[in-house]
């Protein structure tokens, strides 16, 4: 049995984890914030980068799951490390920050949509 599933982490998925959803996220949302509805291009984002992050913990579920049992079945015991939970909160705490960077960059886009409506001398 390779050890190396089981005592590292898999920044391949790590690095599609921190790129891949707040993109998408983004090109779903920037529709939505410069027709002054940034609430709604909120929760359009938020649900995908939660979402992809939510599979992400998932994947690594079934990973970790496959890679045990598969030492189980040659009669040894594997432990992985980092343990489960690191390796989940990884991808929450990347969903987590991604969320708060959306929430950010809408502010700054609801600026200039809301200062866009007033004459250059009135703002």
């Amino acid at each position: 049995m390779d050890p190396t599933p089981v005592t590292g982490l898999n920044w391949y998925w790590i690095a599609i984890a921190a790129t891949m959803p707040a993109l998408i996220g983004l090109v779903a949302a920037i529709p939505f914030w410069r027709r002054s509805d940034a609430i709604f291009g909120n929760i359009v984002a938020t649900s995908i980068i939660f979402a992809s992050a939510f599979g992400m913990i998932w994947r690594e579920h079934v990973e970790l799951d496959r890679v045990i049992q598969a030492c189980i079945d040659q009669g040894t015991v594997c432990w992985p490390e980092p343990g489960a939970f690191t390796r989940f909160a990884i991808y929450a705490f990347i969903g987590l920050l991604q969320v708060f960077a959306v929430f950010s960059l809408s502010l700054r886009v609801e600026e200039r949509v809301r200062r866009r409506d007033y004459a250059p001398e009135w703002r």
